[in-house]
C-alpha cells in the first residue's frame, strides 16, 4: 500500500509540475472547410477535387467516401489552390488516405491572395517568408495528419512535387486561431455598404487580437505602439475590455526601459500616452493606470526635454507613418501637432494620479507649443499645403486634433481635396476624425465608402496595410483571381516602403478606424466621464434614414435607435444599463 501511494504521489507531482510549468492559450482552434476550389494545373491527374469541399473530422479512417487523388509522373506536378472564404489567422491541417503512397512530399503556400499562393519567394512580386513561413516543402504521413502552420491567409496551394507518387487527400481543413469574445458592439444603418465596412474593421481586429495585439497576422505580427492606437479605438467600441490591450501595452513598456523608445521611434512612445489616456477614459480602471505611475514620469521627464523654451519640438527621430517621411514640414508639423496632444493627455492622467506638479508642467508645455502653432502651421503651408503631397493630409489632420490650425479650413484646402486620394489605411482614422471636428459628417461617410469600400469589393475580408486610390486607375483583378493577361494584380503589383507587392499585408489592424469611427460619431456615442458613467448621445446621420447599434460599457452595452422623420428631424431611443447616465 506504502508503494502504491509513494507512485501515486510522484505521479501527482509530476503533473503539478506540469501545470506550474504550463501556459494556457488565450485562444480557441476552429477548423474550417474550403468553400471554393480556384484552380487546378490538371484535370488528368487530380480527382474530385471538390471533394475537399466536404466537413471533415480531422481523422484518418477507414470510411467510405470520396477523395480528391493527385498522381504524379517525373514531368508533371498536380496543384491545386482552395478558397477558405475569409481571412484568417492560423495554419492548415491535411488527412491523408489509405491510398496515398509513403514518403510524399508537398509544397504548400498560403496566401491573403490567389496570386500570392502563386509565387515565389523572393521572386516577383516580392514574396517573402518573413514573421510567418507561407511558403514550405513539407512531408506527409501515409495514412495519417499532418497541422502546418501560422500564417494569416484565405487561400492555399498544395503541390505534389515528389516524382510518380499517389496522394489520397481526404481533408485540407484551416486551423483557425482567435479569441472566442462576442462583438458586443453593432451597427446598422440603412447603408449596406457602411454596414459592411464596420463589420469588415471589427473582424480584422479580432483577427489581430492573438496572444497579443498585431499589426498584421501575416507580417508584422508584432506588438507596434503606434499601430495599436486605432485598434484599441476599435476594440473597445466593438469588443469592451479585453485583456489583449493591457497586456501588450505593458509589452511595450516594459521591453523599453527608458531612456529608450518604444519601437526606436519616439512618437511611438507619445502614442503610449495617448493610448493609457484612452483606454482609462473607455474603462475607467485607475488601478491599471496606477500601474503606470513611474513608467510614465519618468517617460514625461524625457518628452519635456524634446521642447524648447519657445515651444518648439526638437526634430530628430521623427515618425509618423511611411508616407510622411517624403515630406518633412507635414511631418515635422505633424510631430509638433503629436506632442501637444500628449503633454494635454499627460496632465489629465497626472490629474488622475495625484500628480500635480508634473501634471502642471505638462500644462505649461502645452501652453507653450500652443503659441507657437501659427507659427508652425505658417511654415507647413508654405510648404506642404498640396493636399497631394505625400503626407499632407497625415499632418494636417494631427494638426486639427491638436487645435493648431482651424478645423473647416483645413477640411477644405487639404483633406478633403481629390477625395479620398491621400489617404492612408493608417492614418485615414485621424484625417475622418478631423473631418468630424470640421462637421462634415456626411463628407467623411463618403470617403469611408470611396476608401475602405473599394478593397471589399476588391474581395478583402479584411482591411490592407496600405490602399491608393490611384490603384484603381489601373485595369486591376481582384484577390479572389488568378491575374488575367492585360491585368493588374492588385496585390503583387502595388505598395510602397516595406510593403512592396507580395509583402504588403491584406489583414493589418491599424486600418480598422471607419468601425470606432462610426460608432462615436454616426451613432453618436460621446464619453464625457471616464469609464462610460456620464455619456452624451450626439449622432450625425449625414444622409442616412436611420442607424442602429450598440457600444460595450463596463455597466453593459448602451443600444441605440436614431431614425429621421417625415421632416428630416432625428428621433433617438436609447436604452442605457445601469450606472450610465444619459445626456440628450
Amino acid at each position: 500500500m506504502k508503494r502504491i501511494l509513494f507512485i501515486a504521489s510522484v505521479v501527482a507531482g509530476l503533473f503539478a509540475g506540469m501545470t506550474a510549468n504550463a501556459q494556457k492559450d488565450a485562444r480557441t482552434r476552429e477548423y474550417i472547410t474550403p468553400v471554393r476550389v480556384v484552380w487546378t494545373n490538371s484535370t488528368d491527374l487530380i480527382s474530385n477535387p471538390d471533394a475537399l469541399l466536404q466537413e471533415g473530422n480531422g481523422q484518418a479512417d477507414f470510411m467510405e467516401r470520396t477523395f480528391c487523388d493527385m498522381k504524379s509522373t517525373r514531368k508533371v506536378h498536380p496543384a491545386i489552390i482552395l478558397d477558405f472564404g475569409k481571412e484568417l489567422h492560423g495554419g492548415l491541417q491535411i488527412v491523408t488516405g489509405m491510398g496515398s503512397d509513403q514518403n510524399v512530399r508537398v509544397r504548400v503556400r498560403f496566401g491573403e491572395s490567389v496570386s500570392e499562393t502563386m509565387s515565389e519567394i523572393d521572386g516577383k512580386n516580392g514574396a517573402k517568408n518573413d514573421h510567418a513561413i507561407r511558403d514550405q516543402e513539407v512531408l506527409l504521413p501515409w495514412f495519417g495528419v499532418k497541422e502546418i502552420g501560422n500564417s494569416g491567409f484565405r487561400f492555399v496551394r498544395i503541390d505534389l512535387i515528389s516524382d510518380n507518387k499517389e496522394l489520397s487527400l481526404k481533408e485540407v481543413r484551416a486551423i483557425a486561431l482567435y479569441r472566442d469574445v462576442p462583438y458586443r458592439g453593432a451597427f446598422k444603418s440603412n447603408d449596406e455598404r457602411l454596414n459592411q465596412i464596420w463589420q469588415t474593421g471589427a473582424y480584422t481586429v479580432h483577427q489581430c487580437m492573438q496572444e497579443f495585439l498585431w499589426d498584421g497576422i501575416k507580417r508584422d505580427r508584432l506588438v507596434w505602439m503606434g499601430d495599436m492606437h486605432p485598434e484599441i479605438m476599435t476594440i473597445s467600441n466593438v469588443f469592451g475590455y479585453n485583456e489583449v490591450v493591457p497586456k501588450s501595452l505593458d509589452l511595450a513598456r516594459d521591453s523599453t526601459p527608458l531612456p529608450g523608445w518604444m519601437n526606436g521611434m519616439y512618437p511611438y512612445s507619445m502614442w503610449w500616452v495617448l493610448a493609457q489616456r484612452d483606454w482609462y477614459w473607455y474603462n475607467g480602471d485607475k488601478e491599471y493606470l496606477e500601474q503606470q505611475r513611474e513608467y510614465l514620469l519618468g517617460l514625461l521627464e524625457l518628452f519635456h526635454k524634446r521642447v524648447d523654451e519657445k515651444g518648439f519640438e526638437l526634430s530628430g527621430g521623427d515618425f509618423l507613418d511611411w508616407p510622411s517621411e517624403e515630406n518633412e514640414p507635414a511631418q515635422k508639423a505633424g510631430v509638433q501637432a503629436l506632442m501637444m496632444m500628449t503633454m494635454k493627455s499627460a496632465a489629465e492622467l497626472c490629474d488622475i494620479l495625484g500628480e500635480t506638479a508634473m501634471a502642471e508642467r505638462c500644462r505649461d508645455c502645452h501652453s507653450r507649443m500652443a503659441s507657437v502653432a501659427s507659427q508652425v502651421s505658417e511654415e507647413y503651408y508654405k510648404v506642404a499645403l498640396a493636399p497631394g503631397e505625400p503626407g499632407s493630409k497625415q499632418g494636417t489632420s494631427l494638426m486639427v486634433l491638436a487645435d493648431m490650425i482651424d478645423a473647416k479650413k483645413a477640411n477644405e484646402e487639404v483633406i478633403k481635396v481629390e477625395g479620398a486620394r491621400g489617404f492612408s489605411t493608417f492614418y485615414g482614422y485621424y484625417m475622418l476624425q478631423a473631418m468630424a471636428k470640421a462637421g462634415d459628417y456626411a463628407g467623411a461617410m463618403k470617403f469611408i465608402s470611396e476608401f475602405w469600400g473599394a478593397m471589399i469589393d476588391l474581395g478583402a475580408t479584411t482591411f490592407w496595410e496600405d490602399f491608393h486610390t490611384d490603384w484603381l486607375k489601373e485595369d486591376v483583378a481582384p484577390i479572389t483571381d488568378i491575374v488575367p493577361a492585360g491585368k493588374k494584380d492588385i496585390h503583387g503589383d502595388f505598395g510602397a516602403y516595406c510593403y512592396k507587392g507580395l509583402r504588403h499585408s491584406l489583414c493589418h489592424g491599424w486600418a480598422s478606424g471607419p468601425t470606432a469611427w462610426l460608432s462615436q460619431h454616426v451613432l453618436g456615442v460621446e464619453i464625457v466621464e471616464p469609464g462610460y458613467k456620464v455619456v452624451r448621445i450626439n449622432p450625425h446621420l449625414g444622409d442616412l434614414e436611420w442607424v442602429e447599434g450598440a457600444v460595450p460599457t463596463p455597466f453593459g452595452d448602451i443600444k441605440i435607435s436614431h431614425r429621421k422623420d417625415a421632416e428630416g428631424k432625428v428621433v433617438s431611443k436609447v436604452d442605457a444599463p445601469s450606472g450610465v447616465t444619459i445626456i440628450m
